[in-house]
């Protein structure tokens, strides 16, 4: 069958099930995303990943920089534009850190938490009214964090501390491109990410710079490509599928983690992991079913699904 058959066969489904396809291979793309980080970064350090990540990233969407430059700096809010560049980039630097120093399973679980801090800044940054039942899924949310990480513990890992602030910052950059949303084009929240995020870790990238092997060239090649190929995977899926159906299957990605945590590294999530994702993911589906019931858009539209999986 031609290529041209097949996408006239993905044409004629219904958006939903285009969505839903979509969705599980951009999960898939992320999940080897960060499995390719945690093979990098067994020798190289995690803003050198970064910054070769942001420069194949920007090298990319230069074209479509270019066509809408100067105004695609022009912005009404350059105070949020730079705090929102600042939050991804420690999102960034410390999920990359806790996917390079964690079993991926445990660190990709314990980023679902973004789910949770994404309410509690829209709360007190939106102004958003959050009922009983949300602030219970998010007080659930966070138990299965603390089952998972079980601070004070022998088994307490210190490295999930980093983990937990990325999805805290991961968080708090969705809720910001929200409010960039109402003032803001896309175009220029994409330029102000590509650029700023390889500026600021530039310095430290090259004071930390180990001369990667060609092996590790074809890894943070792989890193830009792929991070690319999925963002722009989410968005379409956003934009064909109903949110609040696409969203537990982004979920995969744990099942996805777990394969090539076993695969690659020979890691097996324990008990307290699974126990832990299982309420984190549980809590959050139905996050999304009252956000649904309250035909409330929050953080899911496809203009800060591209920011949102960093």
């Amino acid at each position: 069958m031609s290529f041209e058959s097949r996408v006239a066969r993905f044409n004629l489904l219904s958006d939903n099930l285009k969505g839903a396809l979509t969705i599980m291979v951009a999960a898939l793309g992320f999940a080897i995303m960060t499995a390719l980080i945690k093979l990098a970064g067994e020798r190289l350090h995690v803003t050198q990943i970064l910054v070769v990540r942001q420069m194949i990233m920007v090298a990319i969407v230069m074209p479509s920089v270019l066509n809408h430059f100067p105004g695609c700096l022009k912005t009404a809010r350059l105070d949020l534009q730079i705090i929102r560049v600042f939050f991804a980039l420690i999102a960034m630097l410390c999920g990359f850190y806790a996917v390079i120093h964690m079993p991926l399973a445990d660190a990709m679980a314990i980023g679902f938490a973004k789910s949770f801090f994404v309410t509690i800044f829209a709360i007190v940054f939106l102004k958003e009214v959050v009922g009983p039942r949300r602030w219970f899924a998010v007080a659930a949310g966070f138990v299965g964090v603390l089952i998972m990480i079980r601070p004070g513990t022998e088994g307490f890992d210190p490295i999930s501390g980093y983990a937990l602030v990325g999805a805290a910052g991961a968080g708090l950059v969705m809720v910001i491109i929200r409010k960039l949303s109402q003032t803001d084009r896309p175009i220029t929240t994409l330029s102000y990410q590509a650029f700023l995020v390889a500026i600021c870790v530039a310095i430290p990238a090259y004071l930390n710079w180990i001369t990667p092997t060609l092996w590790e060239w074809v890894l943070l090649v792989g890193i830009g490509l792929i991070s690319y190929v999925a963002q722009m995977l989410n968005i379409y899926a956003y934009g064909w599928g109903e949110a609040s159906v696409l969203a537990s299957l982004d979920y995969i990605r744990l099942l996805y983690a777990t394969f090539f945590g076993w695969l690659l590294f020979h890691n097996i999530p324990g008990p307290y992991t699974l126990v832990g994702a299982a309420i984190v993911i549980a809590a959050s589906l139905y996050t999304v079913h009252r956000e649904r019931a309250r035909n409330q858009e929050l953080v899911r539209s496809k203009d800060a699904r591209v920011h949102s999986n960093t």
